[in-house]
């Protein structure tokens, strides 16, 4: 497989989720990259924009076997994970599958209206690809894929996700509102048929993985891979950043930039492909100091004064 080949393929995704999901192309078509590049996303927006059913939209056209969770104040760890249920019959206990089982694509559904420890019981699922209950390990549906979706952390009843779940998601996204056309578009197209109706299968489960191992096994040159762990270092260095960039967070941008550069119909990683996801990789993964966030400063802001100042590879200069 090429990397024009996939660019092909990418494109007529794109084209089968904006089926049903108006004027976003460029949010599909980054939450396309980060599947590819095997991680989770994270999208944070107010209801009613449409998260949920992009999410159902991406299941439907990869022909992914998917399960949704509805989180709630009352949602248990073992909803996600399974637990061991007692069978009278065999005098044994038996494992019930949890939400993560048995699925390609898991949907959590407002992941911060839950508590820690329900939203902690990811964690092993989205890192190993796998559960463990009562010390037994169920391996989970290879690929497995979460996109969650929360409300701003100012909406009633939710709570920030800790530290160690938002490392776990390769980027997050915001939708936002899409505009007066699209609007129009989506209210023409309401009728009593399924809003997924339009969607087909384009890609399946096997494929996925083919082009995630495609990635996997990129090469980047020495010169890039020092300039984005260099961006990442900054953020350590930053006085207004408490908490910078961990090396799991560089693993991640490494990733998401060659996915990058293959959607573009490249096979190698130039500046611009780490550039061009560094603020969706890194953001939420940022502890703002209590002055930068009394003084109204924003981590993309800091992001980009980063970018600015740290200087490119001379050699892979445009």
């Amino acid at each position: 497989m090429e990397s024009r080949e996939i660019q092909k393929n990418v494109d007529v995704l794109t084209k089968e989720v904006a089926k049903v999901i108006k004027g976003k192309d460029d949010v599909i078509r980054k939450i396309i990259m980060a599947i590819l590049a095997s991680g989770h996303v994270l999208l944070e927006d107010v209801p009613g924009l449409g998260k949920t059913t992009l999410a159902m939209a991406f299941s439907k056209a990869l022909g992914f076997k998917n399960k949704r969770i509805q989180f709630t104040p009352d949602t248990m760890p073992s909803d996600i994970v399974g637990m061991s249920v007692f069978n009278e019959q065999t005098n044994a206990f038996e494992y019930m599958e949890g939400a993560a089982a048995g699925c390609n694509l898991l949907l959590g559904d407002e992941i911060n209206r839950t508590s820690s420890k329900t939203q902690s019981a990811l964690l092993e699922a989205m890192a190993e690809g796998r559960v463990t209950v009562d010390g037994v390990t169920h391996l989970l549906l290879d690929p497995f894929v979460v996109i969650a979706t929360q409300n701003p952390v100012t909406s009633g009843g939710t709570q920030p996700l800790p530290d160690s779940q938002l490392d776990r998601f390769m980027i997050r996204l915001s939708v936002g509102y899409p505009d007066t056309q699209s609007q129009l578009e989506i209210l023409q197209n309401i009728s009593e048929h399924d809003i997924m109706e339009p969607v087909k299968p384009v890609l399946s489960a096997k494929q996925v993985v083919e082009l995630q191992k495609y990635i996997k096994n990129m090469k980047v040159s020495e010169e890039v891979l020092l300039y984005l762990i260099h961006l990442c270092e900054a953020t350590r260095e930053n006085p207004q950043i408490e908490l910078g960039i961990s090396p799991r967070g560089i693993g991640a941008m490494a990733q998401m930039s060659k996915s990058h550069a293959v959607c573009e119909g490249r096979d190698f990683v130039t500046p611009e492909d780490v550039l061009a996801v560094y603020e969706d990789c890194c953001a939420h993964r940022l502890l703002l100091s209590s002055r930068a966030k009394r003084t109204g400063i924003t981590a993309a802001g800091i992001l980009g004064e980063i970018a600015e100042n740290v200087e490119k590879p001379k050699l892979l200069r445009k």
